[in-house]
């Protein structure tokens, strides 16, 4: 039975309930809670998929009367998680390749063509005549991009809150999250509702910058930045301000309450979706033992 709960779990874990969750807009005024939920399903899909191949090994292995049935079903079971893991490591590779590689062009070019803002040793400003600001990730050597426009059309305040929010990614590394959840997104087959994940996951972790710019300015500082950029775009491999659903971000930035109850039931519900299928996997090692 356990082989079939932990398959049943991964199927509904990777469709239904990512496509539900993506529609629920209360998750973006928890913005860390919901992010944690988000890493709990997704790392929980992958669990159950993976422990539902080992669970029928395992009980096709220690079952003495075990058939010809029980062993083809034992060893497909083992080749669909073999090819689990090594499609999402083969997934891992070539966008973590892809995008470091990406991202040290770029850092080059911007060494080549950009100005260095003054004392913000990293920021650099392009000849540009659209509002944009991003960042381009990097360990040891980040860098923050603003246009001329941007600080011809910014007063210092609003500055401050853009280069804020940049800020707030390169030091949470935003990067790492958005890489895993594209590891997924390219890994597995287009039934999977990776899609959603990958769009709320762009979307929370510009609203958790967004939080983290509210500390030097204020939302109405922050949102004319972000309505001012909403017409530049960041390059490949780079996370921008104000580019990723502007509208539902400036409405967070309206209702900033807090949520004491929905935060618990969010992290409780995570936590549960870790142990269960960890649980369900080990339990027959551990009666076996």
């Amino acid at each position: 039975m356990t082989p079939f709960v932990l398959g049943a779990t991964a199927v509904l874990l990777a469709g239904p309930v990512p496509a539900l969750l993506a529609r629920w807009r209360r998750l973006h005024h928890t913005p860390f809670t919901a992010m944690v939920l988000w890493q709990a399903v997704a790392l929980a899909a992958v669990l159950s998929a993976v422990g539902a191949g080992l669970s029928l090994i395992t009980d096709s292995t220690w079952n003495k009367d075990h058939g010809p049935l029980e062993l083809a079903a034992a060893v497909l079971a083992g080749l669909l998680t073999v090819s689990v893991v090594v499609r999402l490591l083969l997934s891992g590779h070539r966008v973590g390749t892809s995008l470091r590689a990406t991202r040290r062009r770029h850092r080059e070019q911007l060494d080549l063509v950009a100005e260095r803002l003054g004392a913000h040793g990293r920021v650099r400003v392009l000849d540009h005549d659209v509002p944009v600001a991003y960042c381009v990730p990097g360990v040891g050597n980040p860098r923050v991009v603003v246009s001329g426009a941007t600080l011809q059309r910014l007063d210092e305040r609003q500055l401050n809150a853009v280069f804020a929010h940049e800020s707030a990614h390169l030091k949470a590394r935003h990067d790492l999250v958005l890489e895993a959840f594209t590891v997924l997104h390219r890994a597995f087959p287009t039934w999977v509702s990776s899609c959603a994940a990958l769009r709320e996951v762009q979307l929370l972790v510009e609203i958790l910058a967004d939080r983290a710019a509210l500390k030097v300015g204020s939302a109405k500082d922050l949102g004319h930045a972000l309505l001012t950029m909403a017409g530049g775009r960041a390059p490949e491999g780079a996370m921008g301000a104000g580019t990723v659903d502007l509208v539902e971000r400036v409405r967070v930035l309206g209702e900033l309450r807090p949520r004491p109850l929905q935060v618990f039931l969010l992290l409780a519900t995570s936590w549960a979706l870790l142990v269960a299928p960890t649980a369900l996997v080990v339990a027959p090692w551990l009666n076996e033992l």
